[in-house]
């Protein structure tokens, strides 16, 4: 049976909500300077979790504020569905993105539970994701490791029921690898606002930005591969507002889960 944890309750690993959160594991790989660098941020968040409101502010805040110097932030909310059966079911819970954050967990942190709002910074770090200082000082550290470059196109056709992605990545000497990673395309939604009539949030209005929609991995870069390049068609659904929407597209290695490269660029209609 899975364990749900709110942040205020991290008996065994967190003391209280806006704590930092455990240590994690060190990466073996030295950061090195960067000038520039692509940061991807992912928040593991309900809305049936009343610690979760000031992680989903901050990573929209992130986003469309990007107040970190020389790096570029991209979010992705992806909410999780082990709170819907608490009171309220949250409308962008997704059994894909619990599962994600059950990969991090057994794979890259071990941590005894699963739990909300846990921000996930370039597969490498973790933190609570309302903790502000925390959260920049790992987004600062995770954007001095060698970066991939990875570029996209989207094009949404008249029918409006795919978009056409393009992804090139291009693998730096400086980056060394040694296993498979996968190539994965996210589209997010800016500006949705629930009211919430159930649950630990009754009576309040949410407002969220980098909503996860969808999560697809399109292929794989091998380890000796330093240039890819592929378009895939990526299903989006009629309520999404096109508008809203950015495609964000990253490499992420199988086993470390460290995500080596990220590229965004909104649909183009």
């Amino acid at each position: 049976m899975r364990l749900v944890v709110c942040a205020a309750f991290l008996a065994m690993f967190v003391a209280a909500c806006g704590h930092s959160a455990p240590d994690v594991l060190v990466a073996d790989r030295e950061p090195v300077p960067t000038n520039h660098a692509v940061v991807v941020t992912e928040l593991f968040t309900s809305e049936g979790c009343m610690s979760c409101p000031p992680a989903d502010d901050l990573l929209s805040q992130l986003v469309h504020q990007q107040p970190i110097a020389n790096v570029e932030v991209l979010g992705l909310g992806e909410h999780v569905d082990y709170w819907d059966r608490l009171g309220w079911r949250d409308p962008f819970s997704l059994a894909a993105f619990t599962d994600r954050q059950s990969e991090y967990k057994t794979q890259r942190f071990h941590t005894q539970s699963l739990y909300t709002p846990q921000l996930v910074i370039d597969g490498r770090f973790q933190e609570i994701g309302s903790d502000r200082a925390a959260v920049r000082r790992a987004i600062e550290k995770a954007a001095q490791f060698p970066k991939a470059a990875v570029t996209l196109a989207a094009v949404l056709p008249d029918d409006a029921q795919v978009a056409r992605v393009t992804v090139e990545v291009e693998v730096p000497p400086t980056l060394a690898r040694s296993e498979i990673a996968d190539v994965i395309v996210a589209i997010t939604e800016n500006h949705l606002v629930t009211d919430v009539q159930r649950g630990e949030n009754s009576g309040r209005t949410l407002k969220h930005s980098a909503v996860t929609r969808t999560l697809m991995v399109v292929g794989t870069l091998g380890p000796q591969d330093h240039m890819w390049t592929r378009t895939s068609s990526i299903p989006l659904a009629s309520a999404w507002k096109t508008s809203n929407l950015r495609v964000i597209g990253f490499v992420q290695e199988q086993r470390s889960r460290y995500i080596i490269g990220a590229g965004a660029i909104s649909v183009d209609p």
